[in-house]
């Protein structure tokens, strides 16, 4: 009853937009569409294009009707979607190769759709405008509406990088033809269906081969390996214990070779007593460059290390952001600013001394952020000019800590570089070396507003060679070699960024796992999923693999998670979207697929990485093994029998009779078992009657008998 009464209400709204889309024609009127991603974004477009007239689902004025989408309106079907058989899960059915893919609304965003789809086929129309966010899935977002409504309009794309009024109206006066993104659109749309293949398939097929429900990722089984193989690392890393000997030559310390006797060091202190000898000194002036700019990367992986945020929610923060014009476009993956900004640059600047409260640098060098030939679809993320005059003190302590971070970084990016003096030391005391390392800062540069920046070396005297220096005290240190760190957000997102790179052509455009846009929402859904977990110690989260990760990852082979072979999808993903690849790559994956269903072998001992705690119901009657409940059925715990009763048999659900484990317990036992109250569709009245299990070694199925009544004669 609530979703008949949900549909009239859609349809009903439908049927208002339509007549008032009839009433502008009758009236002569054309109008350009213009549709955006999110709700508040559509507001902010529609208040530049004038379009304040409030309606149901949209705005208009002056010329436009601007509406929205919220995120992914359509979204590819189910399996079940293509035949009603894929909603029981068997490995008989792999792999699922759909010939023409399907998309599904979900039913809390119909009514949405209708309105889009009424507003997209109005004869007032003339031009529909996708305004939606300007990368990747934006595009899908976008397309997917047009083509589901059946939309044969001309189709132009706004493409900005920032909220402000200006940008908006600049990036109206310059609209581009949507077909130069029609690349971009295949791209996302190879992307979807990539993932749709990999997680239906191998998910379904490692869930049933090993009795445990498994969520099998393009890109989020590649970063679990990541993460199990470091912890391979350091369990098997084994430390090696060393000692040093230290002077101290007042207020300086002197430091020998490592020693692995600490016997040995011992002896040697015990040796230095006398002066120690300056045997030469080494000076040199070295400088680093300023940082260069934000990607979005880049900041997840700096807010991560410096405020402990996760990169989902730098993302989160990031896009709150720019949708209220503080902030550019947060998806990024470039570190420059285009050479036409330079003009510009410092207007930007001083809204990041206001964002700050600080000074500008002395200097500006426009021309080590500005550089074109660096910058893809989007710059790298900066304030913005309408930052300057928001009052930080009133944004939410996340968002304003994650606009500091990037209007340090612009300041950084345009100052002077960081010169400094240093200074190596050589000692000789009882025939032996000692080292003493120093820094002087000679002009902190950039480092000013960098408050973390590390000064690692301490500060040494003047000195000259031949010159001696007393030995205040001797001392033995012991030290231990360390094992590799466990990933935490900030390094694991370094890896995925570089992950198979070494392996790709010199020239690739996109290298790694992921991109800047969905790494995070992949970290997520590997804890969200039991294959990660988050845990805590002192100021530091680490990211481990879980029991469930360690042991998917130990049956998965190698073409899933494979760091190189899911970076190269992602290269090939970048040519599709600059129309240079070739067809063949959902080809390729459905290939792979094949493959592996046919000749995958299941790892021996497995029962001991995935420990069925489910419930044993019976004994199989094809292999003797134990048949276990599962959520949607009773199962053969030895998927490769593929012995299974579903709940949702029509047999039983028609009769209304729970199947219950006592009742799947009862037929496998028994090979019969007494139902009473049975429904009678036909009736209307209710019976007793058994059920008999039938099996022909492929299929188990049910049939009906009514016990014979006692004293009946024959």
């Amino acid at each position: 009853m609530m979703t008949n009464k949900n549909n009239d209400n859609t349809q009903d709204t439908a049927k208002a937009v339509l007549r008032g889309c009839l009433l502008l024609c009758w009236k002569g009127v054309q109008l350009i569409l213009v549709i955006a991603e999110k709700p508040s974004v559509a507001q902010s477009i529609a208040s530049v294009l004038g379009a304040t007239t409030r309606k149901n689902g949209y705005l208009e004025g002056g010329g436009y009707q601007v509406s929205w989408c919220f995120g992914h309106l359509a979204e590819l079907a189910e399996a079940a979607a293509y035949d009603a058989g894929y909603e029981k899960w068997r490995i008989s059915d792999l792999p699922i190769l759909p010939v023409a893919f399907r998309w599904t609304i979900q039913q809390e965003k119909q009514k949405q759709f209708e309105i889009l789809k009424s507003l997209l086929c109005a004869y007032t129309t003339a031009e529909v405008v996708n305004a939606c966010d300007a990368g990747r899935e934006g595009e899908l977002i976008f397309r997917n509406v047009y083509e589901l409504s059946g939309c044969k309009k001309p189709m132009k794309r706004l493409w900005i990088s920032s909220m402000e009024d200006a940008a908006i109206l600049e990036g109206f006066q310059n609209l581009r033809p949507g077909a130069e993104f029609d690349g971009l659109y295949k791209s996302a749309l190879c992307r979807a269906r990539a993932d749709w293949l990999v997680g239906i398939n191998a998910s379904r097929f490692f869930s049933l081969t090993y009795g445990c429900k498994l969520n099998i990722g393009r890109v989020m089984s590649p970063t679990l390996s990541l993460l199990v193989q470091r912890e391979a690392e350091i369990s098997a890393f084994v430390p090696s214990i060393y000692y040093t000997v230290q002077l101290d030559l007042g207020g300086f310390q002197a430091v020998s070779e490592k020693y692995d006797q600490q016997q040995d060091a011992q002896a040697l202190a015990s040796r230095c007593v006398g002066p120690a000898l300056v045997q030469s000194v080494d000076r040199k002036k070295k400088s680093e460059k300023a940082p260069a700019l934000y990607d979005l990367t880049t900041l997840q992986r700096d807010a991560n290390r410096l405020l402990g945020y996760t990169a989902q929610q730098t993302l989160d923060y990031l896009q709150a952001l720019y949708e209220k014009k503080l902030c550019s476009y947060p998806r990024t993956d470039s570190r420059y600013l285009t050479e036409d900004m330079e003009e510009n640059l410092p207007a930007y600047i001083g809204a990041a001394c206001t964002i700050l409260g600080s000074s500008p640098p002395g200097e500006i060098h426009a021309r080590q952020v500005c550089d074109s030939t660096k910058v893809s679809d989007h710059h790298a993320v900066i304030p913005t000019l309408t930052a300057a005059g928001c009052s930080c003190d009133e944004l939410p302590a996340g968002e304003r800590e994650i606009l500091r971070m990037v209007s340090q970084a612009l300041l950084r990016g345009v100052s002077d570089a960081f010169r400094y003096l240093d200074t190596k030391a050589v000692f000789v005391c009882d025939d032996e070396t000692f080292t003493a390392k120093g820094r002087t800062v000679l002009d902190p540069g950039w480092t000013v507003y960098a408050p973390e920046h590390e000064k690692k070396e301490a500060f040494l005297p003047e000195m000259a060679e031949g010159q001696s220096f007393p030995v205040k005290s001797v001392s033995v240190k012991q030290g231990k070699t360390t094992p590799p760190k466990h990933f935490t957000e900030d390094t694991l997102l370094s890896a995925m960024e570089t992950a198979g790179a070494k392996d790709m052509p010199s020239d690739a455009e996109r290298k790694g796992l992921g991109t800047p846009a969905t790494r995070a929402g992949i970290l997520e859904k590997l804890v969200s999923t039991g294959l990660a977990s988050r845990k805590k110690s002192k100021k530091v989260t680490s990211l481990l693999p879980t029991a469930l990760g360690r042991a998917l990852i130990t049956v998965l082979p190698e073409q899933l998670q494979s760091p190189q072979l899911t970076a190269e999808w992602e290269h090939r993903l970048k040519q599709i979207e600059h129309c240079e690849e070739p067809k063949g790559f959902l080809d390729d994956i459905g290939t792979m697929l094949k493959t592996l269903i046919e000749t995958y072998e299941p790892v021996s001992g497995a029962d001991v990485l995935f420990p069925s705690r489910r419930q044993i119901v019976g004994k199989c009657p094809r292999c003797g093994k134990n048949v276990v409940e599962w959520e949607k059925g009773y199962s053969c715990e030895d998927r490769a029998c593929g012995f299974s009763l579903w709940k949702n048999s029509f047999f039983f659900t028609a009769k209304r009779i729970p199947f219950t484990p006592e009742l799947a317990a009862a037929l496998l036992r028994d090979g019969r078992a007494s139902l009473h109250g049975c429904y009678s569709e036909k009736t209307g009245k209710t019976y007793d009657a058994d059920a008999v299990l039938t099996d022909d070694g492929k299929k188990a199925g049910f049939r009906i008998e009514f016990p014979k009544k006692e004293g009946k004669k024959k």
